[in-house]
């Protein structure tokens, strides 16, 4: 078996090569990459021979298409959208199954603050999806969208806990990245950069879907905010989230739902602190003229706070998740739960958040490479990570000590 990590030097890209290196199974893992250093030191942090760094254009479709026959299956954690697309696109016109950890649902690709997206001549964004699910069809090809953390265990959690309702009406997933409370007072917003911070900001201004009384409404980000206690794993803790764009394809795959949302959790304070940057403007994208000069608010205003974002030395994270699904089951009220509360793994230099994205992203792949996942075209995690492949999925979570936590109640 052999796979091919595109964006392998990246935290999370890193994270997939480095669990798959550890397989038996695996024989060989291509990492992709703009600067061979990088891809060097990657490798070498790794310490696997099984590791082969390939230095790549993105914009070379022949040489990318080359190199993709070479593997078994493609995983793609590139940073945004115009290289993410284009990867997943190469990778269905050479015929390779692919795992892509992006968190939109590719069927109806978001029309806000595209990053760059290229469509092919003559093309509207709204067919762009149709296209290229229809083209993996016709070439056989498995893409599995939004597989990593949330989207990701989110979707697989969730979507199991439908399975076992006879009717389900309402789903909510609180999921999110935050600094190990210790380390939390010590950066701007409450928070730590686990993930490309440029993301998180746009996730905070464009505008999303969910549904509200069985309808799908648009709604913008980071509003309907709720305060909630994780008391779950030992821990007793206050935290908040806000409604976030991270699980679209529910729109599509479950719209038995009356409600659902995706909502991001983060520490207390953080959420009024995003408040009073988006009222100043910071977070705009527009141009903005300062004594003759255009600058862009956002981009300055990443170029102050991130480096105050960084976490320190020895300083880790947190993933949270706290999943609520609720419906009927033998004629009664029923709430499934699902809990996490994982933390990094400092002996081998592994945050939380490459844990709990890349770790899900590397099962899926070995899934599919093995023949446990079926299923042709776009296909959302819920919809492929279910029986025998769900019980395999979740014995790996627990290898790897991700431990989630399941709980049913009567209403």
């Amino acid at each position: 078996m052999k796979a091919l990590v595109y964006g392998g030097s990246g935290k999370i890209g890193s994270a997939v090569a480095w669990d798959l290196a550890k397989d038996k199974d695996v024989e060989a893992i291509g990492i992709t990459g703009r600067r061979l250093e990088a891809l060097e030191k990657t490798k070498k942090w790794i310490g696997s021979d099984k590791i082969i760094p390939h230095q790549l254009d993105v914009n070379d479709k022949e040489a990318v298409i080359k190199l993709m026959k070479q593997y078994d299956v493609g995983i793609s954690a590139m940073p945004d959208r115009r290289t993410s697309y284009r990867m997943v696109q190469f990778s269905i016109e050479a015929g390779l199954n692919v795992v892509d950890m992006l968190e939109e649902y590719h069927r109806r690709p978001d029309a806000y603050e595209v990053e760059g997206l290229e469509l092919p001549k003559g093309m509207a964004l709204n067919e762009y999806g149709d296209w290229l699910h229809n083209t993996a069809l016709e070439n056989g090809v498995t893409f599995i969208d939004g597989m990593g953390f949330a989207p990701g265990l989110s979707n697989v959690t969730v979507g199991e806990a439908i399975r076992k309702l006879d009717k389900a009406e309402s789903a909510i997933a609180r999921v999110g990245g935050i600094p190990a409370k210790e380390y939390a007072q010590k950066h701007p917003l409450r928070y730590m950069i686990t993930w490309a911070f440029e993301h998180v900001l746009r996730e905070y201004m464009i505008k999303l879907n969910v549904v509200k009384g069985g309808k799908v409404v648009e709604v913008p980000a980071i509003g309907d905010r709720e305060t909630f206690l994780f008391n779950k794993f030992g821990e007793n803790e206050e935290l908040q989230c806000a409604v976030t764009p991270g699980m679209p394809s529910f729109i599509f795959s479950r719209t038995e739902l009356k409600e659902f949302a995706e909502k991001t959790v983060r520490w207390p304070g953080h959420w009024p602190g995003v408040d009073t940057l988006k009222e100043c403007g910071l977070l705009d994208i527009d141009p903005h003229d300062f004594n003759g000069t255009k600058i862009v608010p956002r981009e300055f205003l990443l170029s102050m706070i991130t480096p105050k974002l960084q976490p320190l030395e020895g300083e880790t994270d947190v993933c949270v998740m706290y999943n609520t699904t609720s419906g009927t089951k033998n004629g009664k009220k029923v709430k499934i739960e699902h809990f996490m509360w994982d933390t990094a793994d400092k002996t081998n230099g592994i945050s939380s958040m490459m844990r709990v994205t890349g770790f899900p992203c590397a099962i899926t792949a070995k899934l599919l490479m093995e023949g446990l996942i079926t299923e042709k075209g776009i296909v959302p995690p819920e919809d492929c990570i279910k029986g025998k492949a769900y019980d395999r999925f979740m014995d790996e979570l627990k290898k790897r000590d991700i431990n989630i936590l399941e709980e049913t109640t009567e209403i």
